[in-house]
């Protein structure tokens, strides 16, 4: 009786995994129909001259361009030198951003001092101050560095700015009801309650190094991404063109997912209300 039971629970079962499989298939499938019908479309007009080479090259010639620029080193090249432009900016954004958050985040008169000048200064036109930062810094690298690092401080500064301000003032009553002096307040309180804005911050701030980075190796570079868009600009390869676009949103993207990995580790003790 109870073989005959546990076979029939496990007939029933199948049938129920399968019929969750299929709408997960099927939504994958009816999601990624409009996309090849739109890259089958732009194949043919490219093919057929409808859609001139000039304008946009056809995806099938992308990928080539894509394998041969892999294969031949040129692509791993100038992405290390655009990472590296990258990484240092933002290493400077971080460290200045984290430092005038917690100046005017945790005092009243470092708020007075800092906020003020911060919000003026984000709100001046990135492209606008290019011309001024070359007139002061020339056409080298510390100028693309100091561009991209004036363009992520601010993301910093704002979101662990709010994060500090945002601190549960009961946690605070209570951690000092336990006897905790202002400095140990600020590393067992504080710090760990503004992390996730931290974390979001620094999100934020990759995505904006990236596409700073699209603006500032456009000034003279003799390497990097941008260096490969100039020299395709001027050759008229559209391929190559958008071959390093997909490379910066790659980037973007692989960045995005390392952030969010430490926040995932690093926020395990945050409640959520997200269920999987």
């Amino acid at each position: 009786m109870s073989v005959s039971t546990s076979a029939s629970s496990a007939s029933q079962q199948e049938p129920v995994a399968a019929s969750r499989k299929r709408p997960f298939f099927s939504a994958v499938l009816e999601r990624a129909i409009s996309p090849l019908i739109l890259l089958a479309a732009w194949e043919i007009a490219a093919r057929t001259g409808v859609l001139p080479e000039r304008v946009l090259a056809a995806p099938s010639q992308i990928l080539t361009t894509m394998g041969e620029l892999i294969l031949s080193g040129e692509i791993g090249s100038n992405v290390i030198v655009s990472l590296r432009r990258v990484l240092i900016g933002l290493a400077v954004s971080l460290s200045l951003g984290t430092a005038l958050a917690l100046i005017a985040g945790l005092s009243r008169r470092g708020e007075v001092a800092v906020d003020s000048p911060m919000q003026m200064a984000r709100t001046l036109p990135f492209l606008g101050l290019v011309p001024l930062f070359i007139l002061w810094f020339g056409i080298g690298e510390f100028t693309k560095i100091a561009l991209i690092a004036f363009a992520t401080t601010f993301p910093m500064y704002l979101t662990l700015y709010s994060g500090i301000r945002g601190i549960d003032s009961k946690l605070v009553e209570a951690a000092r009801l336990f006897g905790l002096s202002y400095p140990q307040l600020i590393v067992h309180v504080i710090l760990p309650g503004a992390l996730p804005s931290f974390l979001v911050g620094l999100r934020y701030s990759l995505g904006v190094s990236w596409l700073s980075l699209v603006a500032v190796e456009q000034i003279n570079a003799t390497a990097g991404l941008g260096y490969l868009i100039n020299n395709a600009r001027d050759f008229m390869r559209t391929d190559i063109i958008v071959v390093c676009l997909l490379v910066y949103s790659f980037l973007g993207l692989a960045t995005d997912f390392l952030v969010r990995a430490i926040e995932h580790h690093a926020l395990a003790w945050r409640p959520t209300f997200i269920k999987d």
